[in-house]
């Protein structure tokens, strides 16, 4: 019986404990809840100036690159230019082996020289022909056929004569030249080597026409390019200078659209003006091009347009206040009335990604915003944080 008295008191003893300890974190937990203002991180609302861009990434390329090729095959024999040399147009850049060329040439001589002669003994013919006619000594088939010779000599006399032309021509071809003035920026040959042209022109050098002016291949994202229009202001930076920002124009938005993986891009040409040279063709260029602007605008940070409450009771309860909590979209932001969240309906105008422009709405300047739920934050960061008890 004492025994059993025993075992009872120890029981109760220890369901006292539990009772006193879930009581005890009961009340710890409750007074460490933070108050609203403590709770939530708030920014003001201000005035200020704001901008629009849309960004992507180009290529800068010279306005005008030509591409030097040639018209006959050959070998390589000199080479008068090389990369970053500036040449003259009609300059000349590079020679071919022209020995088969001057040999067709010779050959193309003789066949003139021999048409030549063909053609005067047929005129000579002729004029014999003409007079054993005239006095009845050959016949009227005779002379049509002497004559007939004379055509034929003559049209293989041009014939020679163009094939010489020709010959000259390409014998010509073996000098290549520079069509127009400016930089050579690649050389894709060296002596020695073998071109063949027998299919297509290759690439001998790439001329760059006037580095002072340049342009920018950009591609735009189609949910972009409906806000860019030609003559709108640009910004960019390059790699190579990554504290200085250089400027452009929107010169052409092409209609041809890239489609890749399922996404459509557009060509952005931009204008670029490089009088120090220092824009180099082929650096990646980084574009913003602003496509709004508004000056002393009423503006709300983004992070309130983008916070959404959770945890706490929205002020305005009842089926109004849960719409309006599931509408926390871009069009609504929350201020503390009272330690609760209040929502404040707002139209949205242009945005530079850190701020938004309110068209209308009830905030006023110097309202405070709720941006972050500090507690929210915290306990995404803390996993597995609840009160555990052991029982030994």
């Amino acid at each position: 019986m004492n025994i059993r008295k025993l075992l009872l008191n120890k029981v109760t003893l220890f369901l006292a404990v539990i009772a006193v300890a879930a009581g005890s974190y009961f009340l710890w937990h409750k007074n460490r809840q933070p108050a609203a203002a403590e709770r939530y991180k708030t920014e003001s609302v201000v005035y200020g100036d704001i901008t629009q861009t849309v960004s992507a990434n180009g290529t800068l390329n010279p306005v005008v690159l030509v591409s030097v090729g040639t018209q006959v095959s050959g070998t390589v024999k000199k080479l008068y230019a090389d990369f970053n040399d500036r040449v003259k147009q009609g300059q000349v850049m590079m020679e071919l082996d022209d020995a088969l060329f001057q040999a067709q040439l010779k050959q193309s001589q003789a066949n003139v020289g021999n048409a030549e002669a063909a053609l005067a003994l047929a005129t000579a013919n002729a004029t014999r022909m003409r007079d054993l006619y005239a006095q009845e000594y050959s016949s009227k088939q005779e002379l049509d056929q002497a004559e007939q010779a004379v055509k034929a000599a003559q049209a293989q006399l041009e014939l020679s004569r163009a094939q010489l032309e020709k010959d000259r021509t390409n014998l010509s071809y073996t000098v290549i030249r520079s069509p127009v003035s400016g930089v050579v920026v690649d050389r894709q040959i060296d002596v020695g080597q073998t071109v063949a042209a027998s299919f297509q022109t290759p690439t001998l050098f790439k001329i760059a026409q006037d580095l002072r002016k340049m342009q920018i291949d950009s591609s735009f994202a189609e949910a972009d390019v409906g806000n860019i229009k030609e003559g709108q202001s640009v910004r960019f930076t390059v790699d190579a200078f990554p504290k200085k920002s250089f400027t452009g124009v929107v010169k052409q938005v092409r209609l041809n659209p890239t489609t890749q993986q399922n996404v459509v891009t557009y060509d952005v040409v931009v204008s670029v003006e490089n009088p120090e040279q220092i824009l180099l063709p082929g650096m990646t260029a980084y574009v913003n091009i602003v496509t709004a602007e508004c000056k002393n605008a009423l503006l709300v940070p983004n992070a309130a347009l983008r916070f959404k409450p959770k945890d706490l009771a929205v002020k305005g309860n009842g089926r109004k206040g849960k719409e309006e909590k599931r509408e926390g979209d871009k069009g609504t932001v929350y201020i503390l009335e009272n330690g609760q969240l209040k929502p404040v309906r707002l139209s949205a105008g242009i945005t530079d990604n850190k701020l938004t422009e309110v068209l209308s709405g009830a905030l006023k300047p110097d309202d405070q915003v709720v941006v972050e739920d500090t507690q929210q934050s915290g306990a995404e960061t803390q996993q597995g944080g609840s009160f555990r008890m052991r029982m030994f």
